[in-house]
């Protein structure tokens, strides 16, 4: 049975590397030395077990010798960026008002590919087209998926189809409702898994402290994760597997902001925005049974919040970080592990934190008996990330809410 242990390294931090930028958000050129000490980690007894990792480096390169590089700006607050892995090479930049941009060889579409500004509401921050994925023969259906609110609050997830550089507004077919009893944790994530399911990340239904306990509560989709087989059924069915017998395929989550699976290895990746005082990454390893229970709200990260009893299912986060930490943040922006052509990067997962624009690389590697993941923060950027993504080589990227989005490169 391997041993898994869990490090944080001092930040290995490099500064202002973004280029070039053109908004207030952006950071400006520097350097800064930095040894207060890292965010924390989960004690190794409590971590989940962890699956073979592919091969990859056994150590992180310097961070001085990569940067954030520009790509496109002038968007109206991006918040999620996705590849049809069609073969095209496009990315498609969803914007938080209703519209999703088509980024094609370097430059931005001027005809949006979706606009439902019409049916989108959002009032407040947390509001608005929030989620996309693309169903993965989309090659040949133009089926893709998207998580909005409505004028009144409440989630729709939905499916369009598409023709080329355009779809259709009214090719709407809605999937999934859910009310929403207040106007934030909406969460809004939506990705494919390796079993061709697809997983919805929703959040508890807002306010602050879950006054509803819907994280732990079974009877709600609030604070979940779900999971639906879009190639079945009516609009879908419930695959055979699901724990419950419904939709939900996992709970206990306060604010899923983003959720990604690692294209190789099939794991899953979850940032669980906080309510206070700590912000977590979650770690599914690929072929690991429904029925997780996260823990929020009885715990947030791996801490007591609510009173109560220990919860005896409790799959703790891999990773968290405190707003207290000099070098922490406020919200955190669940990323991608990275499978692009640099292969001192591969297998190396990119999480950031929307406030401070910090972003930390988790690297893991197994010798022997021992499995370790570490966690390093390694760029500040200055720029409020609100999201990462990858183009269908596996290159990674971020946006920010200032209207860029950024590609990792080395210099």
């Amino acid at each position: 049975m391997r041993r898994l242990i869990l490090l944080l390294t001092l930040p290995a931090l490099a500064c202002g590397l973004v280029t070039p930028a053109p908004q207030p958000t952006a950071p400006t050129a520097g350097s800064v030395s930095i040894t207060a000490p890292p965010p924390t980690a989960i004690p190794a007894s409590e971590t989940p077990a962890a699956t073979q990792p592919l091969a990859g480096p056994t150590r992180l390169p310097r961070a001085d010798d990569y940067e954030w590089r520009l790509v496109v700006s002038g968007l109206e607050r991006p918040v999620d960026v996705q590849s049809a892995r069609d073969g095209t090479g496009r990315l498609f930049v969803i914007e938080k008002i209703g519209r999703i941009r088509i980024i094609e060889n370097g430059n931005l579409a001027d005809a949006p590919f979706l606009n439902i500004e019409d049916r989108v509401g959002e009032d407040d921050n947390e509001q608005g087209l929030l989620g996309l994925t693309f169903h993965p023969d989309f090659k040949n259906n133009g089926f893709f998926y998207v998580n909005y609110t409505k004028h009144n609050g409440d989630t729709v997830i939905a499916r369009f189809t598409a023709a080329g550089n355009f779809a259709d507004p009214n090719s709407e077919l809605k999937l999934i409702g859910v009310n929403q009893p207040f106007p934030n944790h909406n969460g809004g994530a939506l990705a494919f898994g390796p079993d061709g399911f697809l997983y919805i990340g929703l959040g508890d239904g807002g306010a602050a402290n879950d006054p509803f306990g819907n994280g732990q509560k079974l009877t709600t989709f609030l604070g979940k994760i779900l999971r639906i087989d879009v190639n079945n059924g009516d609009a879908y069915s419930i695959p055979a597997g699901n724990p419950f017998g419904d939709e939900v395929w996992a709970y206990g989550l306060r604010n899923p902001w983003r959720i990604s699976f690692d294209s190789l290895s099939g794991d899953l990746w979850i940032g669980d925005v906080g309510q206070g005082d700590w912000e977590e990454i979650d770690f599914v390893p690929a072929g690991t049974a429904g029925g997780i229970n996260f823990g929020w709200d009885r715990y947030e990260g791996g801490h007591d919040f609510a009173s109560g009893p220990n919860l005896q299912n409790h799959w703790p986060p891999l990773f968290e970080y405190s707003h207290a930490d000099t070098f922490g943040g406020c919200s955190v922006t669940g990323g991608y592990v990275y499978r692009g052509a640099l292969p001192e990067w591969q297998g190396v997962y990119f999480y950031g934190d929307y406030c401070t624009g910090y972003i930390w690389a988790a690297l893991r590697v197994v010798n022997g008996d021992d499995d370790t993941f570490t966690s390093t923060l390694f760029f500040e950027t200055g720029a409020l990330i609100t999201t990462f993504g990858v183009d269908e080589s596996g290159e990674l990227y971020f946006a920010s809410d200032g209207g860029q989005v950024y590609m990792l490169v080395a210099k």
